[in-house]
């Protein structure tokens, strides 16, 4: 397959910059197993601080996290809830059934966006002996799917002061919970203090090769570090990675604005050449969800044209596509996309 002129498939495809490559190349390391990699340390350490935690873990995949962060919560023969296109239910392969035995619940917010009236009602934390027991509620922010929408902090709120009454914990799938700080300013400390675990991503917007992190109490932090080297992610001299994930913290955070600024520019064209397909207004951060089928496309014929003219898209179902804007992408790629796809969505297919 020939590269793609600009690739819009996800925020995962960012390759490291020549300084983070730079900081990778320096990185003091140990054996992360006995604890002993410093500049992972300082990663974990750092990430817990910003999100108003005791300690963290470093993963090398944002799935890990999410289900280290379950499996301390929900054991199994138990069960969480959470919203039918969280990422948890979606797109982990099913892991919190298949790794630790755990069953799951949904409600449907359309966009993903959250109600905290609807895991409320959802939850039965004291089932008995008739009905599975609810011991967590997880919320992805931003939402993936619901086409990078940030979570609206009161309804994070309303659902932490419910679920403390009623014993239940909230894990935060927060992968790009970066977008949404720099979307809305609200301060991750702020987010990450209303969760009892958050997983963050840095190989996403932030741009580091691998990695995500889990934070929480130290004590939950030890027990998942137990759990992580029994679903086979102990890891040695990850220092050079670890030091990736430094580097994005200081360089790559407040340039997610830019991301932003130019999923909402082609969001806006989109629209006014295909009414209905995007309402920019809803576009918060990087991700656009456009619906092509307004136009008579369906989204395989669709990302196959879109292919065609050196432009890389994600099917996220039949009707529709996702466009992720990302430290690879700048402003010469977004006119590219809005120059060669507008157009394709304006005609519909011939």
């Amino acid at each position: 397959m020939s590269t793609p002129a600009v690739d819009l498939l996800s925020d995962t495809l960012t390759r490291p910059t020549e300084g983070m490559r730079a900081a990778m190349a320096s990185a003091v390391v140990g054996d992360d197993v006995f604890g002993e990699d410093p500049t992972v340390r300082e990663l974990e350490q750092r990430v817990a601080g910003l999100l108003g935690h005791e300690d963290g873990l470093f993963t090398p995949t944002g799935s890990m996290a999410n289900q280290l962060g379950i499996r301390l919560h929900v054991k199994p023969g138990e069960e969480l809830v959470a919203d039918s296109l969280a990422h948890v239910l979606r797109a982990e392969m099913g892991a919190a059934a298949v790794l630790s035995g755990i069953s799951s619940r949904s409600w449907v917010g359309p966009h993903g966006l959250l109600d905290a009236a609807q895991p409320l009602a959802l939850m039965i934390p004291d089932g008995g002996a008739y009905q599975v027991n609810t011991r967590l509620v997880v919320v992805e922010n931003t939402h993936n799917f619901g086409g990078g929408t940030v979570q609206p902090l009161e309804q994070i709120e309303a659902l932490r002061s419910g679920t403390r009454e009623r014993g239940v914990a909230l894990h935060l799938d927060g992968a790009r919970l970066w977008n949404a700080h720099v979307a809305t300013g609200v301060a991750l400390e702020t987010y990450g203090r209303l969760f009892d675990t958050v997983s963050v991503c840095l190989s996403k917007g932030l741009g580091a090769p691998v990695g995500s992190v889990l934070v929480g109490s130290a004590e939950q932090m030890a027990e998942a570090r137990i759990w992580r080297k029994r679903f086979g992610g102990g890891m040695r001299q990850v220092g050079i990675l670890a030091a990736a994930g430094l580097w994005a913290l200081d360089h790559h955070v407040e340039r997610l604005a830019d991301d932003h600024a130019r999923a909402r520019r082609f969001a806006e064209a989109a629209a006014e050449a295909a009414p209905g397909s995007i309402d920019p207004t809803r576009v918060e951060t990087n991700i656009v969800i456009l619906d092509v089928s307004v136009a008579g496309w369906t989204s395989a014929d669709f990302v196959a044209a879109a292919a065609e003219r050196g432009v890389r898209l994600y099917a996220v179902s039949g009707t529709a596509v996702r466009l992720v804007w990302h430290l690879d992408v700048d402003d010469a790629g977004t006119d590219l996309a809005v120059t060669e796809l507008v157009p394709l969505l304006a005609k519909g297919p011939q």
